[in-house]
């Protein structure tokens, strides 16, 4: 799992709060990585219309109006984000073994449903929430 879903909720839940324009310094400043990272997420985010930007010298990001709406579900989805899944099979459908043969691909598909379950669950939640959350209000 890489760090781009982290980095796009930190950042979504920095700029609601805020609820004004950041620049990719600014937000790399408070997530505690670097710009390139930031503008290469925010990017993503941008294009699934999450988040507006603004050029120019005071440019930078901004969150689109409605964030209590946003669930995270939606920030893995602009993500192309997967949760769950195997760098590495086990056996080899070459095998005579059935075990051998068989265990990869049911793997593959408990991966599938273990990812299907966090994307469900993850509708539930949304931005506000976890900036509720932090500011307990």
């Amino acid at each position: 799992m890489t760090s781009e879903f982290t980095v796009a909720v930190h950042a979504l839940v920095f700029l609601n709060h805020k609820g004004t324009i950041y620049s990719s310094e600014g937000l790399a400043e408070n997530i505690c990585t670097n710009p390139a990272r930031i503008r290469k997420v925010m990017a993503k985010l941008k294009k699934a219309g999450l988040v507006e930007t603004k050029e120019g010298i005071d440019g930078g990001y901004r969150c689109i109006e409605q964030t209590d709406q946003i669930s995270l579900h939606e920030i893995a989805e602009a993500l192309d984000f997967t949760f769950v899944s195997s760098g590495w099979k086990s056996g080899s459908t070459e095998m005579k073994c059935l075990i051998a043969s068989g265990m990869g691909g049911l793997m593959e598909k408990v991966y599938e449903d273990l990812n299907e379950q966090c994307m469900e669950r993850l509708k539930k939640i949304a931005i506000k929430d976890l900036e509720q959350q932090i500011f307990k209000s």
